[in-house]
């Protein structure tokens, strides 16, 4: 393919890194565990959407803005920390917080609002950013077009 190199190495690296263990798979298994396996899908479709939204940023070249920006960097830091800090401080603020209190509050979320919860985790995480930056451009040619229609034509 025009534009990539190693293809199926990407593939495979990529599948290898979404079976190890990290963030995201331990937040779609306390999902899981306290809410059941539809909730535990929704959150892994929104981890991936919110992969899918690095990659997309990667190629339109948000990757090579961060790496040589502190401050574009610092800024997708400060949003992710300030994400994670509001997360907590509603988590808190709710009467009564107990685990199990929380856990049956959780399971009657509605299905967009647990798909946006996942998307934004995975999107807001800054070392998700920083994984990109430094894997996602090793498969990509040198001098290649910076179009993304160039992948599909």
């Amino acid at each position: 393919m025009d534009g990539i190199t190693n293809l199926w190495a990407f593939m495979a690296a990529g599948l290898l890194l979404n079976l190890t263990p990290g963030p995201d798979t331990f937040y779609i298994l306390g999902r899981s565990t306290a809410q059941g396996s539809k909730v535990g899908l929704l959150s892994a479709l929104g981890i991936g959407l919110g992969s899918l939204g690095h990659t997309l940023l990667a190629a339109f070249g948000l990757s090579a803005l961060l790496a040589t920006s502190a401050m574009a960097f610092l800024a997708v830091k400060l949003l992710g920390a300030g994400y994670l800090l509001w997360l907590g401080v509603k988590m808190l603020r709710r009467p009564g917080s107990s685990v199990a209190g929380d856990a049956a509050r959780l399971e009657a979320a509605r299905p967009g609002k647990i798909l946006r919860e996942a998307f934004f985790t995975n999107l807001f995480n800054p070392k998700v950013a920083l994984f990109f930056l430094a894997f996602l451009p090793q498969f990509v040619k040198p001098g290649a077009p910076r179009c993304l229609l160039s992948f599909w034509g």
